[in-house]
């Protein structure tokens, strides 16, 4: 009978201390990844949480980070992203070489982008060759969140925002494939 009860009390000790061990996923998003995978240009938006979710459908983790960057187009070279304008796409004009040049009239919003990460084999995001990596710009977000969104006759995860601005509205950005698409949702998420 004490033999009986040991045995799943020292299991339980085991495997509390293993997962005391392991880092959170947010402890490991932090200004200095931002930089090792973007450049020294981007800084981290603390007040926004990273978030975790399978955006390309593909069964591995993706990470989604808040940042800020004064020009995201000088670094896509040397730190191999793509800059994408899903926001000003819906509306007609995408191009991200002319969007990037518009001037923002609200402080707390200039330089806002979004970071996502396709993340690629056993250590998803954090690989060091990941699938694929973009920066969002031009979105207004004042908040963000991975959720199911149903799309045609599926299922898929999608990046839900919250919009800053008057209107607090939300919207989604979903991956499609190919590109990152904008859908406006309407009213607050709240």
């Amino acid at each position: 009978m004490r033999k009986a009860f040991l045995l799943p009390a020292l299991c339980v000790t085991l495997l509390a201390s293993a997962l005391a061990q392991v880092p959170s996923e947010n402890h490991i998003v932090d200004s200095d990844f931002v930089r090792q995978q973007f450049g020294k240009d981007f800084t981290l938006v603390p007040e926004v949480p990273a978030v975790f979710g399978d955006l390309d459908g593909d069964g591995v983790e993706d990470v989604v980070i808040a940042a800020r960057c004064k020009n995201p187009m000088l670094d896509q070279g040397e730190h191999n992203y793509t800059v994408v304008d899903p926001y000003y796409d819906f509306f007609g004009y995408g191009d991200p070489r002319i969007t990037t040049t518009f001037s923002e009239p609200d402080p707390a919003r200039r330089g806002l982008v979004m970071l996502v990460i396709h993340g690629s084999g056993p250590k998803a995001w954090r690989s060091e060759t990941p699938k694929a990596k973009f920066v969002v710009v031009n979105l207004p977000y004042r908040t963000i969140s991975v959720r199911k969104m149903r799309l045609k006759k599926k299922n898929i995860e999608a990046v839900y925002v919250e919009e800053a601005g008057e209107m607090e509205e939300s919207s989604a950005l979903f991956f499609d494939g190919k590109k990152f698409r904008y859908v406006p949702m309407g009213g607050s998420m709240q």
